[in-house]
């Protein structure tokens, strides 16, 4: 090592690495510390944060293509175990239902935004000029890609811990009766024959950090208001539109 002048401070070289989008050391850890789960291959990882632009212009990697396929399967069969395990027991056709909604591609891209992935993916500069880190195929395809990392890496018992810990807020037995119905619809057939105008959302509020929103919708009808909360405005919305027809309407 180089002598240094008395009292002088050596020159901290910061850390290097391959790629200029590459995600730092401290951006894994904070995803596997939201995701409960540390790789033991770290590679399966990296390639899970792959996306097929990148690997056109380093043809030498492999895209997150392949652990997408396996993922999809991965997460359809721990959501519908999740499913069979609620009580009261739930019908054939309405765990159908449920499971479409919770693995579609807006609710995967959602959970992919709350992990903050597209800060994460490597995409080519294509895709990085459209803005692909908030596209929604983009950010499901690499939700998907990330449960076939976990269950590669450490088996379905771990796949199905994260999976579990992802959905936790969103198959909750006392709100699963609403997923993938479409509310703002009944509403608008129950008062359609009874009054010209339509019910009306009005945005009072969100609150909380950008990756953890949650918004309230206030609905008004002619016969009365109601108020709901979901984490986007869409899901707010179809909230206000079920608590109307159950406190206005007297519809469950």
């Amino acid at each position: 090592m180089m002598d240094l002048p008395k009292g002088a401070m050596p020159h901290l070289q910061p850390i290097q690495t391959l790629d200029t989008h590459q995600p730092s050391i401290m951006d894994v850890h904070q995803l596997e510390k939201q995701i409960a789960y540390s790789f033991q291959d770290r590679s399966l990882l990296e390639e899970a944060l792959r996306h097929s632009s990148y690997i056109n212009e380093h043809p030498t990697l492999s895209s997150n293509e392949r652990l997408e396929f396996l993922g999809d399967t991965v997460l359809n069969l721990v959501v519908s175990d999740l499913l069979m395990a609620l009580e009261p027991p739930l019908a054939e056709g309405v765990m159908t239902r449920i499971r479409a909604h919770l693995v579609n591609e807006a609710t995967l891209a959602e959970i992919a935004k709350h992990l903050r992935l597209g800060e994460l993916l490597l995409l080519g500069k294509g895709e990085l000029q459209s803005n692909g880190r908030e596209k929604h195929s983009i950010l499901a395809d690499a939700c998907e890609a990330l449960i076939a990392a976990v269950y590669l890496d450490g088996g379905f018992e771990a796949a199905h811990r994260m999976v579990k810990r992802l959905y936790a807020s969103r198959i909750l037995p006392e709100h699963i009766d609403m997923i993938g119905v479409d509310y703002k619809s009944k509403l608008q057939e129950m008062i359609q024959g009874s009054q010209k105008a339509g019910p009306v959302y009005r945005l009072i509020r969100a609150f909380g950090p950008d990756h953890e929103k949650c918004f309230v919708v206030q609905v008004t009808t002619a016969q009365g208001t109601a108020t709901g909360q979901g984490k986007n405005k869409k899901a707010a919305e179809q909230d206000a539109a079920r608590n109307a027809l159950r406190t206005i309407y007297g519809i469950q």
